[in-house]
């Protein structure tokens, strides 16, 4: 037959070892962001284990969203001169164009000339 240990008792054991173990009241929501999603748990409940100077987190539960992250594009301001002056429009409307087409260049002129 198996011993169960008591929270009480587990505590202790885990401060002989140099563990120590709290929570994060009131969590509304954990985001992961990575290079290419964010991965979002809601209302979950976030556990805090330090040890040895090192802390280690454990999220659990919530309901779990994800969503691709789309980069942005920095666009060079030759670029919308030079889109402006080739399509005959104003700095503005080059802008629009070019972040429409990712910053391509032929593409942004022919959409403003086509028109």
């Amino acid at each position: 037959m198996k011993r169960r240990i008591s929270p009480r008792e587990a505590k202790r054991m885990m401060q002989r070892m140099g563990l120590s173990m709290g929570g994060v009241p009131d969590v509304q929501e954990v985001l992961i962001r990575t290079a290419t999603k964010e991965i979002i748990v809601q209302n979950p409940e976030v556990a805090i284990l330090e040890m040895q100077g090192q802390k280690i987190f454990q999220v659990t539960g919530g309901k779990i969203a994800e969503k691709k992250i789309e980069k942005a594009i920095t666009i060079p301001e030759e670029d919308v001169q030079l889109v402006a002056q080739q399509a005959k429009v104003n700095l503005d409307e080059a802008r629009a164009a070019l972040e429409q087409t990712k910053g391509n260049l032929a593409q942004a002129i022919l959409l403003l000339t086509q028109t």
